[in-house]
C-alpha cells in the first residue's frame, strides 16, 4: 500500500490554534477544558490482530462520528507530528528496588523522542512534586530522576493534576502522559472522580506502566487494590493504553513501546456540524473501512472532547 505525503506545517497551525491550553485553576476541583476553535483533533492508533501498528492507511479508511452522526474529516495526517511528554514515576516507599527499572524505563522512552520534542518529569510518594520543567534536553530528566529516592505514600491521583498543570506550557499539539507506578494511591487530596474528570476534559493522552499484585495483599486499602483499573480508565478515556507488567524488569520494553506507538498514530480533524454552543460533553467513534487483505484492525482514540461555551 502506498504511504500518503503530508503537509504537516499547515496541519499542525491548526492543530495549535485547537490545542491553546487550559484556563486557570484553583483549588482541588479541577476547572474544565472547553474547544475554543470549531476544529477538533483525534489522534488515532490502528493495530492488527497481532498487536502490530497498521501504517498507510488513507483518509477515506476512516469515518468519524459525534454523538452517532458522521463528521466530514477536514484535515487528516499519518506521518510522525512533534511531541510534548509529561513522565510521571512513582517514588513511592513501596517502588524501593523498582525505582532502578523505572529509570530504565524512562531512559528507554527517552530514546523515542525527537528533536523537536520536549518532556517534563514529575515524581509522586507523599505528594507530587515537578523534579524537571518542560524541556527539550533528555539528558536532564535523567539526571534528576538518578537523584530521587524511594520513600512515603503514594499520591498518584495528585501527580496526574500536576501533569495536567504543567501541560499548560507545552509548545507542541500532541500532548501525552506516562504514568509509572506499581500500585493505587493513598495519599493525594484529589479523588479519582475528580481526576476522571479531569483527564476527560484535558486534551492529553495517558499511557500508564507498572507492576501490580497478582492477587490482592492483606492490609491494602480500596484504593490501592483499584489502583489498576483507574489507570485502565483514565487511559481508555483519552485513546491511550494502560500496561499491567508481568515482571518490573518487562517497564523498559513497554515504555519503548508506548514511545514507538506515540509515534505512529494518524490524526483526524474535523468541524462539528453540531454548532451548538452549550458546553457539553460530545461522544466522538472512529469507524474503519478495512482495505483489502487487511482484517481485525483495532483502533484507539479519544473518546470525546467538551463543546465550546457562548
Amino acid at each position: 500500500m502506498r504511504r500518503m505525503i503530508f503537509n504537516m506545517t499547515a496541519f499542525l497551525a491548526l492543530f495549535v490554534a485547537y490545542t491553546r491550553g487550559y484556563p486557570a485553576q484553583e483549588g482541588p476541583e479541577p476547572a474544565p477544558l472547553r474547544v475554543e476553535t470549531t476544529l477538533v483533533v483525534i489522534p488515532v492508533s490502528v493495530t492488527d490482530a497481532s498487536n502490530r501498528f497498521v501504517l498507510g492507511l488513507e483518509k477515506q479508511n476512516f469515518k468519524l462520528y459525534e454523538d452517532g452522526v458522521e463528521q466530514k474529516v477536514k484535515q487528516f495526517a499519518g506521518e510522525d507530528a512533534p511531541l510534548s511528554v509529561g513522565l510521571l514515576v512513582d517514588a513511592s516507599g513501596s517502588m524501593g528496588s523498582k525505582l532502578a527499572l523505572s529509570r530504565q524505563a524512562v531512559a528507554e522512552f527517552l530514546k523515542t523522542m525527537n528533536a523537536q520534542d520536549e518532556a517534563f518529569l514529575v515524581t509522586f510518594s507523599d505528594r507530587a512534586k515537578l523534579i524537571a520543567p518542560l524541556t527539550g534536553r533528555t539528558d536532564e530528566i535523567e539526571d534528576k530522576l538518578g537523584s530521587v529516592e524511594s520513600e512515603g505514600l503514594t499520591a498518584l491521583l495528585d501527580a496526574v493534576s500536576l501533569g495536567i498543570t504543567e501541560m499548560k506550557k507545552a509548545r507542541n499539539p500532541r500532548k501525552a502522559l506516562v504514568i509509572i507506578s506499581d500500585g493505587g494511591d493513598n495519599n493525594s487530596q484529589y479523588s479519582p472522580e475528580q481526576i476522571r474528570n479531569l483527564v476527560r476534559e484535558a486534551d492529553v493522552q495517558v499511557y500508564a506502566m507498572g507492576v501490580f499484585e497478582q492477587l490482592p495483599i492483606l492490609g491494602l486499602t480500596p484504593a490501592e487494590l483499584s489502583g489498576p483499573r483507574l489507570l485502565s480508565e483514565l487511559a481508555e478515556q483519552t485513546g491511550g493504553r494502560a500496561f499491567p507488567a508481568r515482571t518490573s524488569s518487562a517497564l523498559p520494553a513497554i515504555a519503548r513501546q508506548i514511545g514507538i506507538e506515540l509515534r505512529n498514530q494518524y490524526v483526524l480533524a474535523y468541524s462539528p456540524s453540531n454548532s451548538t454552543k452549550n458546553g457539553q460533553y460530545r461522544k466522538v467513534e472512529v469507524k474503519l473501512s478495512m482495505p483489502p487483505g487487511l482484517s481485525a484492525l483495532k483502533a484507539r482514540w479519544r473518546l470525546g472532547y467538551y463543546a465550546p461555551t457562548e
